[in-house]
């Protein structure tokens, strides 16, 4: 049984395409297929974690989701595969479903954990966000399996890698991409570990410094609340919750948000809470690990600064 697994590389290979080629290293015999103008160096990596053949298009620059769609069925096709594994990203989501309809595929979107083969094909994933689980059960001959970010470590698994150019003819996409944002440098949010986020409570934009000097002191990334985002504090990319971002870091750090339900959707997968609010009954209370009852103002700044005293301690 063989697997394709799609990625995205851009200056180097991220964290969720060592999480997926990992786990589809736990099916069988791993072909990547990816895009663009990586190196060659950077993809050998992928070697580290179970992929023996990484296939690259030169014929696509930029996130065309259907040319990437065109592009994975054709590696599928050549590799007569029965799995094909993403990334539950942007992409992945956009990508996933239109790859399952051209398989004929079954498709389970946002699996937490690898699948149980005892009794049939049953893997586990998060529903009514993140309240429950599900155990899907797959009966096609090919399966699409979206992974959710810092759901699965990658494990190491070392082959050899042979990279080589993939050349099917994807024809041309109907969709046109006129303009392309940069998000700017750091780690994204889907991937990362360490979230510093924030609220209205923060009273303004000018007011950022402090939540961007404790992500800082970290190594964290920052977010948001959605009304922040709406009313143009923060960059749309930065929101957070069931209609933005949906996250699983390590540790979130949540300051000056209320915590509602829309909120915590987004980040009830976190494996550590702390919230920072001078509401003792704000809701996001409920769902915190650690909780204090303070003023963001006062709380970040002695947060920032005790870290940093910690990190200078250990030089």
């Amino acid at each position: 049984m063989s697997v394709v697994v799609f990625i995205e590389v851009k200056n180097k290979v991220n964290k969720t395409a060592l999480e997926a080629v990992s786990y589809g290293s736990k099916l069988g015999p791993v072909t990547v297929i990816t895009f663009g103008a990586a190196s060659e160096e950077a993809l050998s990596e992928l070697g580290n974690y179970g992929a023996e053949n990484i296939w690259v298009s030169r014929k696509i620059t930029e996130n065309n989701d259907q040319l990437i769609t065109r592009l994975v069925t054709s590696a599928v096709e050549k590799a007569n595969a029965e799995f094909v594994i993403l990334a539950q990203d942007q992409t992945g989501k956009a990508v996933g479903p239109r790859i399952a309809a051209k398989l004929s595929a079954g498709h389970v979107s946002g699996a937490i954990d690898l699948p149980d083969t005892s009794n049939g094909f049953v893997v586990k994933t998060n529903v009514y966000s993140g309240k429950a689980i599900a155990h899907v059960a797959v009966h096609s001959a090919n399966k699409v399996i979206s992974i959710l970010p810092n759901s699965v470590a990658p494990v190491e698994n070392k082959v050899t890698a042979a990279v080589s150019d993939f050349d099917a003819d994807l024809g041309e996409g109907a969709i046109k991409i006129k303009e392309l944002k940069s998000q700017g440098e750091g780690i994204p949010l889907p991937e990362a570990e360490l979230v510093v986020s924030a609220g209205r409570g923060l009273k303004g934009p000018e007011n950022w410094g402090i939540v961007e000097d404790l992500a800082g002191s970290l190594g964290a990334t920052t977010a948001c609340s959605r009304p922040v985002a709406d009313i143009g504090w923060r960059p749309h990319h930065e929101h957070v919750g069931q209609t933005g971002i949906a996250i699983r870091p390590n540790l979130y750090i949540a300051a000056g948000i209320s915590g509602a339900i829309q909120h915590l959707a987004g980040v009830n997968g976190s494996k550590v809470i702390v919230v920072i609010n001078t509401d003792a009954e704000a809701p996001f209370f409920k769902a915190a690990d650690y909780g204090i009852i303070g003023d963001a103002f006062e709380v970040l700044p002695r947060l920032t600064e005790a870290i940093n005293k910690f990190k200078a301690s250990q030089n």
